[in-house]
């Protein structure tokens, strides 16, 4: 164990979100994402997190991995199949999440878009969650010496 490191972060998660770089994504997915698939076309590393729901993965990596500011988008989730306004209860965690740890909302793609995304991630963290639309990719942003 760790201190102030969130203790379901994995020594393995731990090490794959050290191992991202500026511009990198993660994407934290629930039970039902096909993410062994997307890891094995794309080569992203596929971490289990079967303990955690999507939401405690979101709250957890937030903790320690800054969001790219240099983007206009730096986090999107799967719209739901043929209705893109209804938001899904996970999304709605999602986005209070997002807005607890000061970062902006997060954009929505369509299923086939997310999957593309996901997809080219770096690493894809697949938790326990069983629910539908457990899903959202987040793009690394920098540490600075120079930041306050």
């Amino acid at each position: 164990m760790l201190k102030k490191i969130p203790s379901l972060l994995t020594p393995d998660a731990l090490h794959a979100l050290a191992s991202m770089g500026h511009g990198d994504d993660v994407a934290i997915v629930d039970a039902n994402f096909p993410a062994a698939a997307l890891a094995r076309q794309g080569g992203a590393r596929l971490v289990q997190l079967a303990g955690a729901n999507a939401t405690q993965a979101l709250i957890a990596v937030l903790q320690i991995l800054p969001l790219d500011d240099f983007v206009p988008e730096a986090a999107w989730t799967m719209q739901m199949v043929g209705d893109a306004v209804t938001v899904p209860g996970p999304v709605a965690e999602f986005a209070a999440a997002l807005q607890a740890a000061g970062e902006a909302p997060a954009a929505t793609l369509e299923r086939f878009d997310f999957y593309q995304r996901a997809q080219s991630a770096f690493v894809i963290l697949r938790t326990g969650d069983s629910r539908k639309y457990g899903n959202i990719v987040l793009r690394k942003g920098v540490i600075a010496s120079d930041s306050p």
